[in-house]
Order: C-alpha cells, then sequence, then structure tokens
C-alpha cells in the first residue's frame, strides 16, 4: 500500500535521528531541526519497531542520522534489526565519517548499503574552523574504508559556505571524480545553530548551478525534493553533483517524500517545523498494539504539508 499524504505525495523514505550526541561541533549544525534534548534514546528494539510499522505502508527506505550515529554503542545492532525487517529495501546513513574506518565492515556485515558522509573541506584548517576539530585525515580514512567495504555509492556532502569554503567547489569536484563519489553541494539552512551565522556565510548556489550546467554531458532530477544531478567530465573522469537547494524552494517541498524520526521518538513531518510532531515512542513503551501504532503514523503523514508553497 503506496502511502500518499494530502497534497498527493508518496512517502517512501524515513529519516530516524537515532541521538543528538556528537563528536564534532559544526557551526552549521541544525540537529535534524529538533529543539527539544532527549533523555532517553530510543532502543534498538524501539527503532524497529517504528521501521515495521513504517514497511507496512511500504516504506523502503531507511536513513539513518544524528547528531553522529556512529557514536552509538549498538548501531551494528540498530542496523541489523532494520536492515532485516520485511520491505526494507536499502539503509543508509548520514555520518561524519570519523569513527568510519573502525565501523565500515561491520556495518556492511550488519546491512548498511551506503553512506553520506560530511566533508566541508579538504583544507585542514578550514575544516577545523568549520567543525571545531582537526580531525580531517579520520574522516578521508573513513570514505577510504568506506569504498574497500562496498558502501557504495558513497556520497560527499558538502555544505557551501561564503568566505569559507566556497571557493575549494572546484577542488572537491576534482577529489569526488578521483575518488569515484557522488557529491552533494548543499545550500546552508537556517536552522540550529546556522541561525546565528546565517547571513555571514549563506551564499546562494545560483552561479555554481549555472556553471555546472554548462559543463554537464547530462542532467538528471532526482524525484527526492526535484534535486538536480548533474554529470559533470573533470579532465577525463565523469563525477555527479547533486545541488540541494532547500530554502524558499517550493519545488523541494513539493517533491518531498520523506518523514522524519527525531531522536526522542516522535514524527516528524516537516525538517522546518516543530510545532506538529507526533509521538510513537511513548505509545510503543505502552505496549500499543501496531494496528494503533499504524494510526499513530498515518497521523503524521496526514500533517505534512509543503513549508514553502
Amino acid at each position: 500500500m503506496l502511502l500518499v499524504d494530502r497534497f498527493n505525495r508518496p512517502i517512501t523514505s524515513l529519516r530516524i535521528s537515532l541521538t543528538q550526541r556528537c563528536n564534532l561541533k559544526c557551526i552549521f549544525c541544525h540537529g535534524e531541526g529538533d529543539s527539544e534534548t532527549v533523555k532517553d534514546e530510543m532502543t534498538p528494539e524501539e527503532i524497529e519497531k517504528i521501521v515495521r510499522v513504517a514497511s507496512s505502508f511500504a516504506v523502503g527506505k531507511i536513513k539513518l542520522t544524528g547528531g553522529e550515529p556512529l557514536v552509538r554503542e549498538d548501531i551494528c545492532e540498530i542496523v541489523s534489526r532494520i536492515s532485516g525487517v520485511s520491505g526494507v529495501k536499502e539503509v543508509s546513513m548520514t555520518t561524519n565519517g570519523l569513527l568510519l574506518a573502525k565501523l565500515a565492515k561491520d556495518l556492511k556485515d550488519s546491512g548498511l548499503s551506503r553512506v553520506n558522509i560530511n566533508l566541508s573541506s579538504l583544507n585542514p584548517k578550514t575544516y577545523e574552523k568549520i567543525t571545531g576539530f582537526n580531525r580531517l585525515k579520520d574522516v578521508l580514512e573513513g570514505l577510504d574504508y568506506a569504498l574497500n567495504y562496498g558502501l557504495k555509492p558513497v556520497k560527499i556532502n558538502m555544505v557551501v559556505l561564503k568566505n569559507l569554503n566556497k571557493n575549494e567547489i572546484q577542488d572537491m569536484i576534482r577529489f569526488a571524480s578521483e575518488k569515484d563519489v557522488i557529491l552533494q553541494l548543499i545550500e546552508l539552512e537556517n536552522l540550529g545553530d546556522a541561525k546565528k551565522l546565517y547571513e555571514e556565510y549563506y551564499t546562494s548556489l545560483d552561479d555554481v548551478e549555472k556553471l555546472l550546467a554548462s559543463k554537464a554531458e547530462k542532467v538528471e532530477v532526482r524525484s527526492l525534493h526535484n534535486r538536480k544531478i548533474y554529470h559533470v567530465n573533470d579532465n577525463g573522469k565523469k563525477v555527479k553533483v547533486e545541488l540541494v537547494r532547500p530554502f524558499h524552494n517550493s519545488s523541494f517541498c513539493m517533491n518531498c517524500s520523506r518523514l522524519r524520526v527525531t531522536a526522542s521518538g516522535k514524527l516528524k513531518p516537516c525538517l522546518m517545523r516543530n510545532d506538529n510532531l507526533i509521538d510513537i515512542v511513548s505509545h510503543i513503551r505502552k505496549n500499543t498494539p501496531e494496528e494503533k501504532l499504524r494510526k499513530v503514523f498515518l497521523e503524521a503523514v496526514m500533517a505534512r504539508e509543503p513549508f514553502y508553497k
């Protein structure tokens, strides 16, 4: 049963925040749009139950995020439980990569399909300024381990910041082509910690998009958020560059097929809002029957509406 909301948008993926804890302090962190402090993180069993409910509505793609999901000592158990749920076609993860070298093989063996790695800069000093730590070497090592153990396609997430890393875009494209990974260029979002520095660091990707369009051999559009992917030939090596431009973008919202789960166990219909969260984990902790959990899930889906219309 394919699930659609009131705006006829299908729900095909679930993005689950496993924790608010992180081992970096990125200046642009939006905490998945979740302002609530988490006291009790969801257990692997509770996460699995939420995924089972979602999969009963043909939601087959699960993205794990944080905070930093790899700080959870039970991360491999979580991945294993989710990947074993009937109907789940893909389990992916967004990570800063610091612990990926240590965990890549176990994650793959547990059923993780692929990873997105947050990589703000290839310059150690710039990376430290953005993330708060001199750990670029660890991230690059983690990326190599992800590739070696088949967590593919690996995507690099680069939040583009004025006066910090925008001048590195061409270097990052070359790096992505050499590593055979996909590059995602992301506009800064006016959420979380980024609100304090939005005016200082926000930059439009209009000029970047024009440049990519002029060089692209092919342009495709992903169904998720109507994102454009530019196939670029960089000195004989082909690379995919995807643009993520959520702000003031009605097309982004109208093509959203994702429902979120906060680290506190609440269903979150929209990244940009915190006034319509629907608690599901409390029902699970009361041993509520699955049919009731399905109704709670449907309630969250029906609360979805485009933020930018």
